[in-house]
């Protein structure tokens, strides 16, 4: 099912004509409304009239976080405070917060296009939905449950924390959907099996899972432990929230919806726009946000828009997973390393557990990455009365890991439940070079 097959399948020559317009209007919103991009329109010598196709997009600056921080609190919004009825506010934990706030028209926005991904999973009113998102700050929480809702599903706001209730109530309320991290899919699944909660006593079927990198072996963990179909969802702050784009039944890339979204991939390098099918820094204009809209956004997500239409019938731009992120991105004695590479290797070996953590640090002037992974029960249940069998894993992920990254990695393999776990957001990576 398609939920605004009028939008979502819309003809591409109309929808850069719906896009035109929208940006023509944005552009002078903001002009009028906003001094930081009056100021950088005028030192580019640019009017809101120079601005009147889609195309004209690549004249505009750009905005970074560094400029929402400058501009903190409210420097960046354009409505009044009197128009503002919802704030949210980034998790980053460096500098001042990413605050963003929501006009009355904004959650209509998101609740519209929530709907268009909880639709695209298979999601109806007839679903019982959990929301396992924060709901503080975070944009996950709310703006999942305003989707559902809107959709017409029964929403069940789990939020994070008390994980043995959350499958409790899973169990007793036949939970049929689940909105979570994909780190905090896996800890559930972990928790419901040590309670001898078996996945055929649960009616979930529906999973969508974001706010944090995952891959397609990680899918296939959760998928195969929890009995359902998983989704990725995307969405950042500073744009709106989850519900930037989706999976469709296709799961081949995530539909932008660019009607409010528009999407350009960039060289981080260059800050030139490349073409489909070439990876790169995705941007995002915020075509009819109100309350504080911004343009060309660097995400600093390293992904690709994908050619060629989708079986689905959805016209919608589609976007790869994402690759990494140009400002996380490790570089270890030259090499660019992304978690989400270690990710795929050690969730490609039977032994490795899908919970891991890197550490990077720097000794003797020489960068050392330590990767330490946990070992699956049933791996250990073989009977390990030696420390062959250990150590013998330990080369095995290491010489994987080095064919993928092409540098060595000092691989630990920890005992199964010993790594913390994490209900929001999971810290994967501790790079201790920061802090010399």
């Amino acid at each position: 099912m398609i939920w605004n097959p009028i939008k979502e399948c819309m003809p591409e020559e109309q929808k850069r004509e719906l896009q035109g317009k929208r940006l023509h209007k944005l552009v002078d919103y903001v002009y009028h409304n906003v001094p930081f991009y009056r100021k950088k329109m005028q030192e580019l010598d640019l009017e809101p009239g120079d601005i009147q196709t889609i195309d004209d997009i690549v004249k505009l600056p750009f905005t970074t976080k560094q400029d929402l921080r400058d501009n903190y609190p409210f420097g960046l919004q354009a409505a009044p405070q009197s128009e503002i009825i919802r704030i949210h506010a980034s998790t980053g934990t460096t500098g001042n917060p990413t605050i963003v706030g929501y006009t009355r028209k904004d959650i209509d926005v998101w609740s519209e296009c929530m709907s268009r991904c909880l639709t695209a999973y298979g999601v109806s009113r007839n679903d019982i939905f959990s929301v396992a998102y924060g709901y503080g700050l975070f944009t996950g929480g709310l703006g999942v449950h305003y989707g559902v809702e809107n959709l017409g599903a029964t929403v069940v706001p789990t939020s994070t924390g008390g994980t043995q209730k959350h499958a409790k109530l899973l169990k007793d309320l036949g939970i049929t959907a689940l909105a979570c991290t994909p780190s905090y899919a896996l800890h559930l699944a972990e928790v419901i099996e040590q309670m001898g909660i078996t996945k055929e006593e649960l009616k979930l079927r529906v999973g969508a899972f974001g706010a944090e990198p995952w891959t397609e072996n990680m899918r296939q963990e959760i998928q195969q432990r929890l009995g359902l179909k998983g989704y990725n969802i995307y969405g950042l702050s500073e744009i709106m929230g989850p519900c930037v784009s989706y999976e469709c039944e296709c799961q081949d890339g995530s539909h932008i919806n660019e009607d409010h979204f528009y999407p350009e991939i960039i060289d981080p390098a260059t800050l030139q726009p490349l073409e489909r099918g070439k990876d790169g820094e995705l941007v995002f204009t915020t075509l009819t946000k109100t309350g504080m809209p911004v343009l060309r956004y660097r995400t600093r997500d390293l992904c690709s828009l994908l050619p060629g239409d989708c079986p689905c019938g959805r016209t919608f731009v589609r976007m790869s997973s994402i690759k990494g992120r140009s400002d996380d991105m490790l570089i270890i004695r030259g090499i660019n390393v992304f978690p989400s590479q270690v990710e795929s290797v050690l969730l490609g070996i039977p032994e490795c557990a899908p919970y891991y953590r890197l550490i990077v640090d720097r000794k003797n002037n020489l960068d050392i990455l330590t990767v330490q992974v946990e070992a699956r029960q049933e791996y250990l249940a073989q009977g390990v009365d030696t420390l062959a069998p250990i150590t013998a894993l330990e080369r095995k992920v290491a010489d994987r890991l080095k064919s993928v990254l092409s540098i060595s990695a000092l691989v630990q393999i920890k005992m199964p439940g010993s790594l913390e776990r994490f209900e929001g957001k999971a810290k994967i990576v501790t790079d201790n070079r920061k802090l010399v």
